[in-house]
């Protein structure tokens, strides 16, 4: 494709691009004004399935189908950066290079590293309840992991992150919420439909299947990051 193919192809989509974000920017609502229905409907579904946190249930309840093809997103990216990273013909293997950090590094990347964890955790189990949930605490447990690569011990991150189980993990994460979903299509009440008791507001047990696709996208997103910040790390680190 020559150059002038493309800044046309370029031309013709921004044109179209354009046209949409202006059609949808003239039907948005004066700013200051007092109509706002989606955050009027938002509000009213999060207290009708018990959900204090509204955006949990905007992401589960509302829009529960694009959370899940935000899901396929980062599958998809994750797939990709591991597919250029791979090892090519060209390169081989390494041993890591001795660590440089310094002691007070050391000392904080252990330190850190079980309170990262469960704080991940805790975002992830109460993001029905506060603001958190399965993206957010997905990324927490997978950067909380690499506080040993901060910590200047690499080989240690080795085997605390098999490769293989988190790619299992990501897989396991995705299906766990897609199957949370064809639950609904056979209770005969809707894809991705909020089926289960919704409990007492407040409560840790409560708000349906919130809590359970919010785990489904912590193990997911944590697996994922996982393996994207593997193949980056093996590609600097570990290739020669």
């Amino acid at each position: 494709m020559t150059r002038r193919t493309r800044l046309l192809v370029f031309a013709v989509g921004g044109l179209g691009l354009l046209v949409v974000l202006v059609i949808a920017m003239a039907g948005i609502p004066g700013f200051g004004g007092g109509l706002h229905p989606y955050r009027d409907r938002a509000v009213a579904a999060g207290l009708a399935q018990r959900t204090p946190n509204v955006v949990a249930s905007v992401n589960f309840d509302l829009r529960g189908l694009d959370t899940f093809g935000e899901e396929l997103i980062l599958l998809a990216s994750v797939l990709g950066a591991a597919t250029l990273l791979r090892t090519t013909r060209t390169e081989r293997r390494r041993e890591p290079p001795a660590p440089r950090s310094l002691p007070s590094t050391v000392l904080a990347g252990y330190l850190m590293l079980p309170v990262t964890l469960v704080l991940g955790l805790d975002v992830v189990v109460h993001g029905h309840l506060t603001p958190g949930g399965g993206f957010q605490g997905g990324v927490v447990l997978a950067t909380g992991l690499h506080l040993l690569y901060v910590a200047g011990s690499y080989p240690a991150l080795r085997r605390l992150r098999p490769l293989d189980w988190y790619e299992y993990g990501e897989a396991a994460g995705s299906g766990l919420f897609a199957l949370t979903g064809l639950a609904g299509v056979v209770a005969g009440t809707g894809l991705l439909s909020n089926l289960l008791p919704h409990g007492s507001f407040g409560s840790l047990l409560s708000t349906g299947t919130v809590p359970l696709l919010n785990v489904a996208v912590g193990i997911g997103v944590g697996a994922g990051v996982v393996v994207l910040l593997a193949a980056f790390l093996e590609a600097e680190v570990a290739t020669r």
